[in-house]
C-alpha cells in the first residue's frame, strides 16, 4: 500500500518539475516527438530587434528597422513581446491592434480607463 502511494507521489513529482521546466527540456526531446505535439515548439524567443522584426512586430507606427543601426540595445521585452505575439494569434488581430489591447489590459489592472482618465471617484481631475 505505502509502495504504491509512494510511486504515484514520485510519479506525480517528476511530471510536476518536468512541466515546471519544460521550456529548458523541449529543445532536447526528439524531432519526431515534438512534431506529434506542434504546440511545444512553437515559441521561440527573439533576442534582437532584427529577428522581432521580421516576426512581424513592426508597423508604419512602431518601426524597429528604421532604428536597427547603431543601436546598441538587445530587444524590445521578451515578456511583453510573447504577450503581443499571443495576442495577435489568439484574436487574429494586426501589430498595432495587439499593442493597444495589451496597452488597455495593463491601464485597465493599475485603474485606468481606456481614455486615460483614472477609474478611482475619489481622485482629482480638476482642480
Amino acid at each position: 500500500m505505502f509502495y504504491l502511494l509512494s510511486f504515484i507521489a514520485l510519479t506525480a513529482l517528476v511530471v510536476l518539475l518536468m512541466f515546471y521546466h519544460r521550456a529548458a527540456l523541449i529543445p532536447h526531446l526528439p524531432s519526431r516527438v515534438k512534431s506529434m505535439f506542434p504546440r511545444l515548439g512553437n515559441y521561440t524567443p527573439l533576442s534582437t530587434f532584427a529577428e522581432q522584426a521580421n516576426a512581424g512586430l513592426s508597423s508604419s507606427a512602431f518601426d524597429l528597422e528604421q532604428n536597427l543601426d547603431g543601436d546598441s540595445r538587445v530587444g524590445l521585452d521578451e515578456r511583453g513581446t510573447q504577450e503581443v505575439m499571443e495576442i495577435m494569434r489568439r484574436e487574429r488581430v494586426t501589430f498595432d491592434q495587439a499593442r493597444l489591447i495589451r496597452h488597455n489590459r495593463i491601464l485597465a489592472r493599475n485603474g485606468i480607463d481606456p481614455s486615460g482618465m483614472p477609474l478611482d471617484s475619489k481622485a482629482v481631475t480638476r482642480l
